[in-house]
């Protein structure tokens, strides 16, 4: 699969035991979670060799370590699985975060993909002069050793993900607030704050559900209103709204899916801006398509919201000793702070390259043409369409690099 050139002369045994240069003899994935797993199914089973770079230490880090307990798959499984590899009959219709752990766990399993853990690329660089990567790493060896590799290759798939790296905005007077502070990825159930009164910072997805979750513990959650959001019921019928959307956007113009969308968000939630949750003004799938921002589906918050259980406040001004003061004025006593801030890519920070991706960590193409670049470089799971998007991707980079792998080396299988 790999092929080791031969190391310079260092200066000490320990310079020449940590320092390491290797060629690939097929492409180079960065990233081990379900994106990179997908590529690499797909080199398997066309024959094609590969390594998989991860700075973690397991597979699928994002979901393992930076979930909470309570977590299920927003969209049906059938939506959620990925190539070739169907989701087990006995899981339910929305898995566990530990279901869809086993999952992946088992996919590796059955396509015998074997990681590269604890290795954390630091830099990969087109060489135009010899016309292939170069990818610097950093791995620990030992308890004080950190084994730098250079890995060699004519192509690269970065699958590192939409959400490597958690986004923690700066408020004033934070360092004065006294108590904990932690972000919604180190957040794993209420058990530890009930009775206590809780900031949540964010109203999508995860800050819902984290509200949620602290109610049934026994918690009194106050969640910051930042901007509008579109809160959609995650089955409508005993049907999932994603599954509705889809068959709809067969048939009809996005615009009028999305005005279907929010008519039935209002039978089922009534006018939510009396309760100060106001809608944007462009329709949920085009607020997906444009910016990224994912629809809240529902999971029950919104009964709390209208009971009162989940108090709603508006924007932070600053923090002070056990307190938040609002925009509006307000002064808030609170025990702790979960910061359901959001995640970002975290490319720009190691790929050095400016034509494909953007300042933001995404291919400048959108979804379905973001997963080519030139000279040699994918990008797998980067389409803001969740698993089923990072499917699309995964499939289309394992058949390109298949095909010129093939060309290049004369190989007919």
């Amino acid at each position: 699969m790999v092929k080791r050139k031969k190391v310079v002369s260092a200066s000490s045994n320990e310079d020449f035991l940590s320092r390491r240069c290797i060629w690939v003899n097929g492409p180079v994935i960065v990233g081990a979670g379900p994106s990179g797993l997908a590529v690499a199914s797909g080199l398997k089973d066309r024959g094609v060799p590969f390594i998989i770079l991860e700075r973690a230490d397991c597979i699928a880090s994002l979901w393992r370590n930076r979930t909470y307990d309570s977590l299920k798959l927003h969209l049906p499984k059938k939506f959620c699985q990925l190539p070739n590899y169907p989701f087990p009959k006995n899981f339910p219709e929305y898995p566990s975060r530990d279901q869809f752990i086993s999952y992946i766990e088992s996919y590796a399993k059955h396509f015998k993909i074997k990681p590269q853990f604890n290795e954390s690329v630091q830099s990969a660089l087109y060489d135009e002069t010899c016309g292939l990567w170069r990818m610097k790493t950093v791995s620990a060896c030992g308890e004080s050793i950190k084994r730098e590799t250079e890995y060699i290759s004519q192509w690269i798939v970065v699958a590192t993900g939409e959400n490597a790296e958690k986004v923690v905005p700066k408020f004033s007077g934070i360092h004065e607030f006294g108590s904990d502070i932690i972000h919604a990825c180190d957040y794993k159930s209420g058990d530890k704050f009930g009775g206590q009164r809780v900031l949540v910072v964010g109203c999508g997805n995860s800050g819902m559900e984290v509200s949620l979750d602290l109610c049934r513990h026994n918690a009194t959650p106050f969640m910051v209103i930042r901007s509008s959001v579109h809160i959609l019921p995650r089955e409508v019928l005993r049907k999932s709204t994603f599954e509705l959307a889809a068959l709809m956007m067969k048939w009809f113009p996005l615009w009028l899916v999305d005005r279907i969308l929010v008519c039935m968000a209002n039978m089922a939630f009534g006018n939510t801006e009396k309760y100060g949750l106001k809608r944007p003004l462009e329709g949920p799938l085009q607020l997906k398509n444009s910016d990224g921002k994912t629809p809240v589906l529902d999971l029950g918050t919104m009964e709390k919201i209208k009971s009162g259980e989940i108090k709603l406040v508006p924007g932070i001004k600053r923090f002070s000793r056990g307190r938040v003061e609002l925009v509006n004025g307000e002064i808030v006593e609170i025990d702790s702070v979960v910061l359901a801030t959001g995640y970002r890519s975290n490319v720009p920070s190691w790929l050095k390259e400016n034509e494909f991706f953007s300042e933001n960590g995404f291919p400048k193409s959108p979804f379905p043409n973001g997963w080519k670049g030139k000279a040699g470089l994918y990008a797998a799971g980067f389409t803001r369409k969740g698993l089923s998007g990072a499917s699309d991707d995964a499939i289309k980079v394992a058949e390109d690099i298949s095909k010129i792998w093939k060309e290049k080396t004369g190989r007919k299988k």
